[in-house]
């Protein structure tokens, strides 16, 4: 790339589309240090937070996304357009960017529209196999789209949207490695098989309330537990710690949780999926209900219709997660299937051939 390169991110609301970003810039700083990057998300969300703890400059929108259902929240949305296409302008005429790139979310909207307007290179990257109604809008005029998954070419033009996968961190591509020392790390028994239970960094309620049902089951079958509980939930679950299971709230080395489980359970947002078809363990995706257009249903759909996971819908659990999950657990044909074909969808090189791509995009500009 070249010297002194301009680079706006935006994209925010959700993890999901803050750590791709994050991943993105880090790889463009990697190949070009003197690279200047400003990020711009929306005021009050996570981005604003967790963006300058990686780092990067971060500017605010007032933007928020349209509630689904009626709401007085609505009625402020054309104002917050109008101010952030404003603002958007603002920032762009004086940072003067030589490409502009969108993850997703409320601010990426107007951002990306006001570069596109303004004939600068634009990118977008959609983690879902469903995309979201702010990439489903900019898809139309952004120079190009790299996506996780190839069902999107039925929604986005096939022509400039490339596979690339979603950005994951780089040290998930060596866990097979780390198995004694994630042991010892957890005080985890080698004579025992290890679930690694994932909610989220917040926390799943349902999927709390399934582990709390079945922790005697687990004990019964010689099965010991990793469990990430959540901030929401730590208080309420941190009392089922014991020599079988190991509550955390957090997991600050996920290569290590990683590394020691047999079987995952987890909830199926685009991050975590991309990650665990990298790792290549067995998984029973609990996808949340709660967001929009069932996005982690069709994202667990795109991995289990590969016989490559096996998927519990939260309206199943009840019926179906006891003669399912034990008897998977048991079922040494089946795991290792699952465990090989969930590798076969891995995109380890994403964050790379994203910036390829960024970079064959301001190549083409300057010609």
């Amino acid at each position: 790339m070249k010297k002194g390169l301009r680079v706006i991110l935006s994209g925010g609301g959700t993890g999901g589309h803050i750590y791709p970003a994050i991943a993105i810039a880090d790889e463009i700083k990697r190949r070009n240090p003197d690279a200047e990057i400003l990020f711009v998300g929306a005021r009050d969300r996570m981005e604003m937070e967790k963006v300058p703890q990686a780092g990067y400059e971060i500017k605010g929108l007032w933007i928020s996304g349209l509630q689904r259902k009626l709401s007085l929240k609505n009625l402020a949305f054309p104002f917050k357009l109008l101010s952030s296409l404003s603002n958007s302008r603002k920032i762009i005429n004086s940072f003067k960017p030589d490409i502009v790139i969108g993850t997703g979310g409320f601010a990426s909207g107007p951002l990306l529209r006001v570069a596109i307007s303004k004939g600068i290179p634009t990118l977008i990257q959609e983690q879902n196999s469903l995309p979201g109604i702010t990439n489903k809008i900019l898809a139309k005029y952004a120079n190009t789209i790299c996506a996780a998954y190839e069902k999107v070419k039925e929604v986005f033009p096939a022509e400039r949207t490339i596979i690339t996968g979603n950005p994951v961190r780089q040290d998930l591509l060596k866990v097979n490695e780390l198995r004694e020392e994630a042991r010892e790390y957890f005080g985890l028994s080698a004579n025992k098989k290890t679930v690694l239970v994932l909610g989220g960094s917040l926390g799943a309620r349902r999927i709390n309330k399934l582990i709390e049902t079945y922790l005697s089951k687990f004990g019964e079958e010689n099965v010991q537990l990793i469990w990430q509980i959540g901030k929401l939930y730590y208080s309420e679950y941190k009392k089922y710690e014991s020599d079988n299971v190991r509550t955390r709230e957090f997991l600050n080395r996920m290569d290590l949780a990683y590394a020691a489980a047999d079987v995952i359970i987890s909830r199926a947002g685009a991050g975590s999926v991309s990650e665990l078809c990298i790792v290549g363990k067995p998984v029973l995706f609990i996808p949340s209900p709660n967001v929009a257009e069932n996005h982690q249903a069709k994202n667990a759909m795109a991995v289990t219709s590969k016989d490559a996971a096996l998927m519990i819908t939260e309206d199943e659990l009840a019926e179906r997660f006891d003669p399912c999950f034990f008897q998977f657990l048991k079922d040494e044909k089946r795991l290792n299937t699952f465990s090989r074909n969930i590798k076969k969808l891995a995109l380890p090189n994403a964050t790379s051939d994203i910036v390829d791509e960024v970079e064959k995009l301001i190549e083409k500009q300057k010609k």
